[in-house]
């Protein structure tokens, strides 16, 4: 079956269908307004539809020189198809364009896939923040990771 993929930017129309995706993939999920603050925030949303839906959608936020990767995250039936490190590449692709400087992002220890793809993509583990996320059973740290891009 051949599939049509498009990568775009994120709008409001789309919220509902990403907060059910955020749902299903976390049991800390972002919700509808969380995403709604985003967009009219102005920080850089994306979605790629595959055949017409929203299989993966990315958040990131610019402050002066530096983009900060608020949130990327791929339907579950879709988790291990490339769209996450294709959707990773093109923000990063796009903020080395615009010559920011550095990515940053925080991410779950136990989240042994994404950390996988950051390292693959060259991002470096720069520190930790302690209880950072809500966890099942209290609190749970983030490795602050950071990916230099000065290549401008």
């Amino acid at each position: 079956m051949l599939f049509r993929h498009l990568l775009r930017p994120m709008s409001e129309e789309d919220l509902p269908q990403i907060a059910e995706i955020d749902r299903d993939c976390y049991p800390f999920p972002w919700t509808s307004g969380n995403f709604s603050s985003a967009l009219m925030a102005g920080n850089r949303c994306c979605v790629y539809e595959e055949a017409g839906e929203i299989v993966a959608y990315a958040v990131a936020m610019s402050v002066v020189d530096e983009i900060h990767l608020l949130n990327l995250t791929v339907t579950l039936s879709r988790q291990g198809w490339g769209y996450g490190r294709a959707m990773l590449r093109h923000l990063i692709a796009c903020s080395q364009a615009e010559c920011y400087a550095s990515m940053w992002l925080e991410v779950r220890p136990s989240n042994h896939v994404a950390r996988r793809l950051y390292d693959s993509l060259g991002f470096i583990q720069v520190g930790v923040r302690k209880n950072y996320y809500p966890a099942e059973q209290g609190r749970e740290d983030a490795v602050l990771m950071c990916l230099d891009m000065k290549s401008c």
